[in-house]
C-alpha cells in the first residue's frame, strides 16, 4: 500500500514507536527509525525491519531538542532512502512533579522535544511532501489531551498542543494532497508502563497480574490495554491512500477512557 513512500518515526526503537515502525514496513515503506541509542541497537533494529520486509531502512540518531539536530536528521533520512513523504512524530520525554516542584530545565526541555520538535520536523519536511502533492504527518497525541493529571503538567500541556498543531497544520495544507492527524492512545503496554505495575505489584505485595488488572481497570472501561499493534494499525490506515479526506482529525484509541 505504501509501496515507494519514505517513513520518518520518531522515538522508534522500541515501545509503540517501533509498533509503528513495524506496521509501516508491511505495508511496504522504506523506514528511517530513531533515537538517542546507539548506533549498534539502532541498526540492528533497521536491518531486521528491513530482513523481514523487505523494504529498506536506516536508523538515526538526533536529541530534538536541538532544531539543528532536527534539520540534520530529515537530511541524512533523505540521503539514506528519500525524503520522507510519512512523518510520524512519535518521540516524548516526560517528568513527573507537580508545578511548583517543576524544574526549569525540565520543563523547557519538555516544550523542546514534544511540542517543538514536531513544529520543525513538520516545517522541513512539508516542502518534499507538497512539492509531491502526497503526503502525511501523524502527530502521536494522548488520552491526556482531554484530561488533567497530577504531577503531569508538562506532558498533558504538550499532548494538548499538538492536537492545535495538527488542526493548524490541516488547514494550511488542505487541497495540497497532504494530510495531518492525531492518534491520542490510553494505556498500552509499553515497557515504562509494565515497569510501573511491575513496581506497583512488589509495593503492594501482590502478584503482577493482579496489579495489572487494577491498573487498566481503573482507567479503561474495557478492562483490557490498548495493544500497540491497535495503534500501529490505525496510523498505517491514516496514512494509506484511502484516507485522503481525513485531515484535522483527532482519534482516540482508550479502551473508552474518554468516554467514561
Amino acid at each position: 500500500m505504501l509501496n515507494g513512500r519514505t517513513a520518518l518515526v520518531t522515538g522508534s526503537i522500541g515501545g509503540l514507536g517501533l509498533a509503528i515502525a513495524e506496521g509501516l514496513a508491511a505495508s511496504g515503506a522504506d523506514v528511517a527509525l530513531h533515537g538517542l541509542e546507539p548506533a549498534s541497537e539502532g541498526n540492528s533494529e533497521a536491518r531486521r525491519l528491513s530482513k523481514t520486509y523487505g523494504v529498506r531502512t536506516c536508523y538515526e540518531q538526533a536529541d530534538l531538542s536541538d532544531p539543528e539536530a532536527i534539520q540534520l536528521l530529515v537530511e541524512r533520512t533523505t540521503k539514506a532512502l528519500s525524503r520522507p513523504l510519512i512523518l510520524i512524530n512519535n518521540a516524548v520525554t516526560r517528568h513527573f512533579h507537580p508545578i511548583e516542584e517543576m524544574p526549569d530545565e525540565a520543563w523547557e526541555r519538555s516544550l523542546a522535544v514534544n511540542v517543538s520538535a514536531p513544529f520543525y520536523l513538520v516545517r522541513e519536511t512539508l516542502p518534499a511532501m507538497k512539492e509531491a502533492e502526497w503526503g502525511r504527518i501523524i502527530n502521536l497525541s494522548s488520552i491526556y489531551s482531554q484530561r488533567g493529571a497530577f504531577g503531569r503538567i508538562d506532558y498533558v500541556t504538550a499532548k494538548t498542543a499538538l492536537l492545535g498543531m495538527t488542526r493548524a497544520i490541516a488547514i494550511e495544507t488542505a487541497g495540497t494532497g497532504v494530510t495531518c492527524n492525531a492518534v491520542c492512545p490510553g494505556t498500552a503496554p509499553s515497557p515504562a508502563i509494565l515497569l510501573k505495575i511491575k513496581e506497583q505489584a512488589e509495593a503492594e505485595g501482590i502478584s503482577e497480574e493482579e496489579a495489572r488488572r487494577n491498573y487498566i481497570k481503573s482507567r479503561h472501561p474495557t478492562g483490557e490495554f490498548v495493544s500497540l499493534e491497535a495503534v500501529a494499525a490505525m496510523i498505517v490506515y491514516l496514512c494509506g491512500y484511502h484516507s485522503e479526506n481525513i485531515t484535522g482529525a483527532s482519534f482516540p484509541i482508550d479502551g473508552g477512557w474518554q468516554a467514561a
